[in-house]
């Protein structure tokens, strides 16, 4: 996300007034009981991502630097400061146990970055810095461990995408192995879900700023990806922020346009093949973009909430209509379960969301 964009999604934040609370229960009419939970991250400064391993473990990242861990559901979370590392922007996070995870660092040039610790938090190691100064690395995703892929906004026409197969090293994907940018195009670091990956070698991402919304997939790992067109609103400040698939073919995308935070406007669509086309789903009830988005996995319908600097909702029927779940700041949401699910927002926020 460029540095334009970037100072809009700060900025655009701040014109919410805190209009509702946590720790309620929200009358409804989809038969769900959600509930949410005010909790302690130990962080004053903005989260913007989040990893849910499992109901217990779950790691969230945010500005200065920062990051936290629980190993019990939030009861406790453990925060900490990258060394070295006090400025950088960690807006995704990808975790795979109470002791691994990876942060991205987004930001211009050499600000873009990828740490990884095995021990909890307590040391980190970068493995990748970015080379290209024009360059801007906006969310990353794994299969597993060792196998993930990360994305930057395109320069000079062409997307710069990194893979590892090893958990340790980064290369880029070839130019000519992804569709050329259009004029513009890029995506937004706003929760880390602009990318994401599902099953064994299956990732998406989501860009915009340009004429046309677009969701890339790639079916191996990483190593080539198409392009298809989506009816979100795109233009400089407008796109794409976030995914969510529920298996290799039913899948949601997100956004809108950041720069105009109280209007309501076409950002979110639903596919029923993959991602190769797109329809338009309902707005939320809160205006301005959605940021995060996250299906609730082990449901027997699906289960989708969204949020953004003007709120969270909720849906039971893939985005088509929403019901309000709180009137809060955040930036992004996921969920390990039905009963454990967080978001994040401003000055540290976490609220854990059971249904």
């Amino acid at each position: 996300m460029r540095r334009g964009l970037a100072r809009m999604l700060a900025s655009t934040a701040l014109t919410f007034m805190v209009l509702g609370g946590c720790d309620s229960v929200q009358e409804n009419r989809f038969g769900v009981d959600p509930v949410l939970t005010p909790q302690q991250s130990g962080i004053s400064t903005r989260l913007q991502a989040i990893s849910a391993v499992d109901e217990n473990v779950v790691w969230v990242s945010g500005l200065g630097g920062s990051f936290a861990h629980t190993t019990d559901g939030g009861e406790t979370w453990t925060a900490g400061i990258v060394m070295d590392a006090d400025s950088m922007q960690f807006r995704d996070v990808d975790a795979f146990d109470k002791d691994t995870a990876y942060l991205l660092s987004a930001g211009s040039g050499d600000r873009s970055r990828i740490y990884k610790t095995t021990d909890g938090g307590q040391h980190w190691v970068l493995q990748f810095t970015n080379d290209e100064p024009a360059g801007f690395f906006d969310c990353m995703a794994f299969w597993d461990s060792k196998n993930g892929v990360a994305f930057s906004d395109a320069v000079d026409g062409e997307f710069i995408i990194v893979r590892t197969s090893d958990g340790e090293t980064w290369d880029r994907v070839p130019a000519e192995r992804v569709p050329d940018a259009l004029p513009g195009e890029g995506s937004f670091a706003a929760s880390g879900t602009c990318l994401i990956t599902y099953g064994d070698s299956t990732a998406w991402f989501g860009t915009g700023a340009s004429d046309t919304a677009r969701v890339f997939k790639t079916t191996n790992r990483g190593r080539t990806w198409s392009a298809y067109s989506t009816p979100i609103v795109s233009d400089s400040m407008s796109g794409i922020t976030s995914l969510s698939f529920v298996d290799h073919n039913h899948g949601f995308a997100a956004g809108g346009n950041i720069g105009h935070p109280v209007e309501y406007s076409d950002n979110a669509a639903y596919t029923n093949d993959g991602g190769m086309t797109w329809d338009l789903a309902g707005r939320p009830t809160y205006p301005g973009a959605i940021y995060g988005t996250s299906s609730v996995p082990g449901t027997a319908n699906p289960l989708l909430v969204a949020v953004g600097p003007a709120g969270a909702d909720y849906s039971v029927d893939w985005g088509m209509t929403w019901q309000l779940l709180d009137t809060l700041d955040y930036w992004s949401v996921a969920f390990a379960s039905p009963s454990a699910g967080w978001a994040v927002g401003p000055d540290g926020r976490i609220a854990k969301i059971s249904f």
